[in-house]
């Protein structure tokens, strides 16, 4: 096995490794229930991306994107056969909204990153991550909680969601410190990025 499929192995892990920790750690709150720990962890999916792609190439990228997806779906089957005080501790809506926001987010990363690849190191990986956020924080709160998209009520009650607050429904609110969370990892990641690619770079050159 050259050291290329074993680097790749290793990035289609911390993929996995990063959508399973988010999906538990979206079971727990933090800040007042205006976060749970999974909006720290979804993040470093941006930052596996964003290395792959520098290292090996978009396509290699999808490719862990894609595996990545694969998990988070598994991730919410099983969640919609677990049942808690609550219900399932993932709805069928919630299931869909993530399903998609990855999907489309670490997408449309990919194509930032790639039209932005030969600027200077950081431009590429801190655009791509910030217009990723946008798009998953977005569609998923929107797919997810929005009252005015009609779903099926067996989907999941979404009802608490519409609470008003000082900067309108309560969803809204929640989008918003969870983007803020996303923007503040997207420029910590810049240091891991930077150390990673590099190091990488100068064993496969020697």
């Amino acid at each position: 096995m050259s050291k290329t499929d074993r680097i790749m192995i290793f990035a289609i892990l911390a993929m996995g490794a990063v959508v399973v920790a988010s999906n538990i750690g979206v079971q727990f709150l933090v800040a007042d229930g205006w976060l749970t720990w999974g909006a720290f962890t979804y993040p470093l999916a941006f930052l596996v991306t964003d290395v792959t792609n520098r290292l090996y190439g978009p396509e290699k990228a999808r490719k862990v994107v894609l595996a990545g997806f694969g998990v988070g779906l598994l991730c919410s089957l099983i969640g919609t056969q677990i049942h808690g005080e609550f219900g399932p501790l993932v709805t069928l809506r919630i299931a869909l909204a993530s399903a998609t926001a990855f999907l489309a987010a670490q997408l449309v990363d990919l194509g930032v990153f790639s039209a932005l690849r030969e600027r200077r190191w950081f431009v590429a990986p801190l655009t791509s991550s910030i217009v990723g956020s946008v798009v998953d924080t977005a569609l998923f709160f929107t797919l997810a909680f929005a009252g005015f998209l009609a779903f099926p009520a067996a989907w999941g009650d979404v009802s608490w969601a519409q609470e008003a607050t000082a900067i309108g429904p309560l969803w809204v609110g929640l989008a918003l410190a969870d983007w803020g969370v996303k923007l503040s990892v997207a420029m910590l990641a810049l240091v891991p990025f930077r150390l990673i690619t590099k190091n990488v770079t100068q064993s496969v050159a020697h």
